[in-house]
């Protein structure tokens, strides 16, 4: 049985959000996003895969489809394949992000 203590796999960084492999398989991706206050990913969108994100600790504001909305811990969002999606930590304390795609993308570059 494979397990992770989640909170072992957590690395921020002051240069750019982290993104911490948690799980891969050929079929998917489980990471972990660390982000510091101020930290993003930008909007962007995959054409054949789902993203979901999990907020583990803190807050951030998400922007799916040109809609933004601001989440906490316990929530979960859907980006569906093709819509613009992107994430940011507009609070003043670090949040943790669980993120999984589906199918799994080619992770070059």
């Amino acid at each position: 049985m494979e397990t992770v203590l989640l909170s072992s796999h957590r690395r921020f960084r002051p240069e750019k959000m982290q993104k911490v492999p948690v799980f891969e398989s050929p079929r998917l991706f489980f990471d972990q996003y660390c982000l510091l206050p101020g930290q993003f990913q930008k909007v962007h969108a995959h054409a054949r895969e789902d993203k979901i994100y999990v907020v583990l600790e803190g807050r951030a504001v998400f922007d799916i489809g040109g809609e933004r909305r601001s989440l906490g811990a316990g929530y979960a969002v859907i980006a569906r394949a093709g819509v613009p999606h992107g994430v940011r930590n507009d609070g003043d304390a670090p949040t943790t992000l669980l993120v999984t795609m589906a199918p799994r993308p080619d992770r070059a570059g």
